[in-house]
């Protein structure tokens, strides 16, 4: 971190400003997001403890993953229960529902006022 710094006494000046480290042995970090995940190979995973706040600094090799085939199920049943929600609601047909969904760009609400 301070070039020409002796490592012990970063470590002395580290612990007099109230901040521990803690290196974390991991094989794989997951971070789950909606739009899929971000995954960690091989981490170097460190806690870092200042005043009382707790961060993790995590490096290694980042990789993306798409969204998993049970969120694709999720977004889709959601979808059906729109387009039977924008039926009962407008008294329209199964296309004109679907079309008005994606107009709506999937907003539920704009859809069935569209409809209305």
């Amino acid at each position: 971190m301070f070039p020409g710094l002796n490592p012990k006494k970063m470590q002395s000046v580290m612990k007099q400003m109230g901040i521990s480290q803690e290196i974390i042995d991991a094989k794989r970090v997951v971070i789950e997001r909606e739009g899929g995940n971000i995954v960690i190979e091989d981490p170097e995973v460190v806690k870092i403890n200042m005043q009382g706040q707790t961060n993790f600094q995590i490096s290694g090799d980042i990789m993306e993953e798409g969204p998993s085939q049970e969120d694709e199920e999720e977004d889709q049943d959601a979808t059906e229960e729109d387009i039977k929600t924008i039926i009962e609601k407008t008294n329209c047909s199964e296309d004109q529902a679907k079309s008005a969904l994606e107009t709506a760009n999937n907003d539920l609400t704009e859809a069935i006022l569209s409809l209305s």
